[in-house]
C-alpha cells in the first residue's frame, strides 16, 4: 500500500510516518515497479502497536524500547514490565504536579472579585506580584505534549 493509504489506515501523516522511518521506529519499505514506497500489512501492525504505546503517553525511546522487545520473541517480559513500571512512575509523579497546579489556580481565582474594574482585578493583580516558576524543558515545545525528551 502507499503511504497515504497506511497514513489514512493508522491515523498518522505522511510527515510523521516518513520521520519514524528516519529515526529507525519502522524499518524503509521496498519499492514498488512505479519507485513509490510500498508498504504491507506489517507496517500496519507496527504503526498501530506505535500509535497503542503513543497514546499511553510513553516516549520515542519507550516506544523504540518495548519495539525491541516486541521484536525480539525470546526477550523477557520482564523488561517490558519494568519500562511500564518507570512510566507508570512518571505519570504519577506529573499527575501530582497538575493536582498541585490546579490548587495553585484555585488560590489565584480565589482573588476575584467579579464586580471589580481589571485595574483592581485579584487574578490579574496575583499575576503580576507571583515569581516565575521555572518551567520544565519542553513543557511549551510545540508537539511535545509536555512528554520527558526522547
Amino acid at each position: 500500500m502507499r503511504i497515504g493509504t497506511l497514513a489514512r489506515k493508522t491515523g498518522f501523516s505522511q510527515e510523521t510516518i516518513r520521520y519514524y522511518e528516519k529515526i529507525g521506529l519502522i524499518p524503509q519499505p521496498g519499492r514498488n515497479e512505479a519507485n513509490y514506497r510500498d508498504y504491507g500489512d506489517a507496517f500496519l501492525d507496527r504503526l498501530r502497536f506505535i500509535a497503542n504505546c503513543r497514546s499511553l503517553d510513553m516516549t520515542l525511546d519507550e516506544v523504540r524500547h518495548l519495539l525491541e522487545l516486541r521484536d525480539n520473541p525470546e526477550a523477557r517480559c520482564g523488561e517490558a514490565n519494568a519500562l511500564l513500571g518507570e512510566h507508570l512512575e512518571h505519570v504519577r509523579h506529573r499527575v501530582e504536579e497538575l493536582n498541585q497546579l490546579a490548587r495553585q489556580l484555585e488560590v489565584i481565582q480565589g482573588q476575584c472579585d467579579v464586580d471589580q474594574p481589571a485595574r483592581d482585578c485579584g487574578i490579574l493583580n496575583e499575576l503580576d506580584r507571583m515569581e516565575p516558576v521555572e518551567e520544565p524543558e519542553n513543557s511549551h515545545v510545540p508537539g511535545s505534549h509536555g512528554h520527558r525528551p526522547g
